[in-house]
């Protein structure tokens, strides 16, 4: 009787499914570029488009896109670049290079964050829980190769993930915003 018991309480125990942990993204932080903690607290009333980013990489131009879509949407998006070389060596620059070759040859006025692994064991807070659906609700994507996108609604839940293929001033990114479309923005 008392291995009946045993067996049944053991059964039951890992039997339960974990239970789900969802989190906002306001509830992390990272360092900007600059060395400074930034809570995603700070964003908190806009959306945000968390890209991870790369200065030698086929996809560097649309350092242009994100930065045109930072500006036509500003009101109500922020955008978030995160250097990583996770892919190829395709970001060796230092923090404060990084900076300046995005201010040089972009323009880039949007929010940058100090290098990250997005992938594997040293993957940093912010891209685990955007790869995670016990954190975020349902993405269990990591990012496949730089310029990937994740969009973040006002509240810190994530909304949508696009591909480096999808350009920044893409209408699937675009649908999202609304300030711009009448002062001749493609639907």
């Amino acid at each position: 009787m008392l291995l009946i018991k045993f067996l049944l309480i053991t059964h039951f125990i890992f039997s339960v499914e974990p239970a789900i942990v969802l989190q906002s993204f306001h509830d992390l932080s990272a360092l900007s570029i600059d060395g400074q903690n930034i809570s995603m607290e700070s964003y908190k009333g806009k959306k945000i488009l968390v890209v991870n980013v790369a200065s030698k990489c086929g996809y560097t131009p649309q350092y242009e896109g994100l930065q045109k879509l930072y500006e036509m949407h500003r009101d109500e998006l922020v955008v978030l670049g995160f250097p990583s070389n996770n892919f190829l060596w395709q970001e060796p620059g230092k923090d404060g290079e990084i900076k300046l070759f995005c201010k040089q040859n972009y323009g880039v006025t949007f929010p940058l964050f100090s290098k990250v692994h997005v992938k594997g064991r040293k993957q940093h807070p912010i891209y685990q829980w955007l790869s995670d659906p016990l954190l975020n609700g349902w993405n269990d994507k990591s990012p496949s190769w730089n310029f990937n996108k994740y969009l973040i609604n006002e509240e810190g839940k994530l909304m949508k993930h696009f591909g480096a293929e999808i350009e920044p001033t893409d209408t699937l990114i675009t649908q999202y915003f609304t300030q711009g479309k009448d002062s001749g923005a493609k639907d």
